[in-house]
């Protein structure tokens, strides 16, 4: 870990620039920032039906504009235009409301984000960030975390059930694996010694953490699939068994901001990796000085980055089918959560060690390679658990079960015999019939 007083004239740098920022250039940062997840989501529509496309074997959109490249701003001119439905049980202010709070939250996220060092804008010299917080981590995170509430109260305020649904599978999966995300953080911080997102990007001068903290990446990238409601973990969306999911009763230009928000949380998810595990915008393999971290190239290291992580998200969803929710719940609960302690406390372990003086890093790394030989090895000399005779069903190859050789079949179901039952009873209670008092044969007298 880098010492901290060596960080602290780079954060004071950074800071003292950030905060001598004229007006005028804090108005051209917000606009970037807040233009940066629209543009990237018109991108990445595209991008996305096209890269899909050709996993399946079909071409994806090619009618709209050259090579269907228009399609994106087909679909902009054409929602805003479409009729908007409100069903008549709706609560109409929260109706209203949830769209928003899905997709402002994802808009100022970018904020905290640093994408680039210092460089000279105009004459005047700043940083590519807009504000360098001290807990800029904590309010990245949140910024992330809100959107979901959004979901959450569309399925509640639409007035039906198969949102409602939705929103219920949207609560549980932020209560899951926003812990997950959050748990995962706790290793950079650790490593870092700050949750200044700038400080975090300095820190890994030495090292970028996605292969020195590699659980904690890994758990990262698998919860921010699941926060973002992408395939495999679609599940408040679900079309195939929820229609729609939580925008069931959204239309028009309400869904257009579902739609925005969804896109632009993936970038913040991928931008927020980057910094925290991809070094930010360093070129890996060179130093701070190097002429490849000067200037604006940097941005475009970071932008390369954050497209391969973008990319990811466009993989999954064309190659992996959706989780059933309990297997969803059961990933997050007993698989993540539990690794992501386990792991905190080998990172506590390690740092204490080292800082105490007792070990280096070499032995410790043997120490911890010969622990976990002896774990697969104790693992492997288990005895197997039985299966008890009882409960053995024969079954053909394909590993389903078989009817017994001696199963009589019934001459009549169950209901077939309630039916006669309740025919006979129906008869008996029936009225006799009445005579008129003339037999057939009588004549007149």
């Amino acid at each position: 870990m880098t010492p901290l007083l060596t960080q602290m004239p780079d954060a004071a740098e950074r800071a003292a620039l950030l905060a001598d920022d004229p007006l005028w250039l804090i108005l051209i940062k917000t606009v970037v920032i807040l233009l940066i997840g629209p543009i990237l989501t018109i991108f990445l529509i595209v991008w996305e039906r096209k890269a899909v496309g050709r996993m399946q074997n079909r071409p994806g959109p090619n009618r709209v504009g050259p090579g269907g490249y228009l399609q994106s701003l087909a679909d902009a001119i054409k929602l805003p235009f479409k009729e908007q439905i409100i069903p008549d049980t709706a609560d109409r202010k929260v109706y209203f409301l949830a769209p928003v709070i899905s997709a402002v939250p994802a808009l100022i996220a970018l904020a905290a984000i640093p994408f680039g060092p210092v460089v000279s804008i105009f004459g005047e010299k700043t940083t590519l960030q807009l504000v360098d917080l001290p807990v800029g981590v904590l309010v990245i995170l949140a910024c992330s975390s809100i959107g979901v509430y959004g979901l959450v109260l569309a399925g509640w305020s639409s007035g039906s059930p198969y949102p409602l649904l939705g929103g219920l599978r949207s609560a549980a999966q932020v209560i899951s694996y926003e812990i997950a995300m959050g748990l995962s953080i706790v290793g950079v911080i650790l490593y870092a010694g700050s949750m200044s997102t700038s400080q975090i990007v300095e820190s890994q001068q030495t090292g970028w953490y996605f292969y020195l903290l590699l659980p904690s990446f890994v758990i990262y990238l698998i919860s921010m699939v699941g926060e973002t409601n992408r395939a495999p973990f679609d599940l408040p969306e679900a079309e195939s068994e929820l229609v729609g999911g939580f925008h069931t009763e959204y239309s028009s230009m309400k869904f257009a901001m579902f739609f925005l928000a969804e896109y632009v949380n993936m970038v913040i998810v991928s931008a927020f990796a980057t910094t925290l595990f991809l070094g930010g915008w360093k070129f890996p393999f060179v130093s701070a000085d190097h002429a490849l971290n000067q200037g604006w190239l940097p941005l475009l290291w970071f932008t390369a980055k954050l497209f391969i992580l973008l990319f990811g998200f466009i993989w999954l969803r064309g190659t992996l089918p959706r989780l059933r929710y309990d297997q969803f719940m059961r990933l997050g609960w007993k698989v993540l959560v539990p690794v992501n302690l386990v792991w905190i406390v080998v990172i506590v372990s390690v740092r204490a060690i080292k800082n105490s003086g007792g070990l280096s890093t070499p032995q410790i790394l043997i120490g911890g390679g010969v622990l976990i030989l002896v774990v697969v090895i104790l693992s492997l000399l288990l005895p197997d658990k039985k299966v008890p005779d009882d409960d053995f069903v024969p079954v053909t190859g394909g590993g389903f079960p078989v009817p017994p050789l001696d199963l009589q079949v019934p001459e009549k179901t169950p209901r077939q015999k309630a039916l006669e039952k309740a025919e006979a009873r129906a008869a008996k209670r029936k009225p006799a019939a009445v005579s008129s008092g003339r037999e057939a044969g009588d004549g007149d007298v």
